[in-house]
């Protein structure tokens, strides 16, 4: 059975208990450590707010948004977006069709692979929610001020910036040379 739930407070006091006689870069595991408390606690909200309602898991959100920002796409495109498997994808997508929000179809040049695109009901699902989605944007930033928000997500777009362009090469580095995950077709490889 869980314990209680832990303040970041409470959190950050026990991992210099735990960790405090260790030479670390602590600066970098603040940073990070908080990144991913952060987006949990702001994806818990969200899904539990606006997307609840609407019988909206996370993924099946963050799904609805590639299509609805990219537009029509292959299936490894939109999992590769979402940040999720192909397989995962494939479970949301069955879901999201069977709802009316999602459309499958098969590549006009290679019938194994698949497009997805939103069906108008998805497109207007998306119109609809996505203000309500940003309202409580609006709410989790609340406490910063415009300067801080752009601020922090420059912060973090470098982040992702350097795992973008130095990500692939430092994984092989920590894996001997080895390709972690393995190239999918129909997409061009990484340099």
């Amino acid at each position: 059975m869980p314990g209680p739930r832990r303040s970041i407070t409470e959190t950050e006091q026990a991992v210099q208990r735990r960790l405090g006689g260790l030479t670390l870069q602590r600066e970098a595991m603040a940073a990070v450590g908080n990144i991913h408390r952060a987006a949990a606690a702001v994806r818990q909200h969200l899904e539990n707010s606006v997307l609840r309602p609407q019988e909206l898991t996370w993924t099946g959100f963050v799904v609805l948004w590639v299509l609805w920002i990219w537009g029509e796409a292959e299936t490894w495109s939109v999992a590769e977006e979402a940040g999720i498997s192909k397989g995962t994808l494939t479970g949301i997508s069955r879901t999201l069709e069977s709802r009316g929000l999602v459309a499958r179809a098969p590549h006009p040049e290679d019938r194994r692979r698949v497009l997805l695109s939103l069906t108008p009901q998805g497109e207007s699902l998306m119109e609809e929610l996505f203000p309500a989605f940003n309202a409580e944007e609006a709410f989790v930033a609340s406490s910063l001020s415009p300067d801080q928000c752009l601020q922090l997500a420059e912060s973090l777009r470098a982040i992702v910036s350097r795992l973008e362009e130095h990500g692939e090469q430092r994984r092989r580095e920590l894996l001997g040379g080895e390709n972690l995950a393995p190239r999918r077709s129909g997409r061009r490889p990484r340099t």
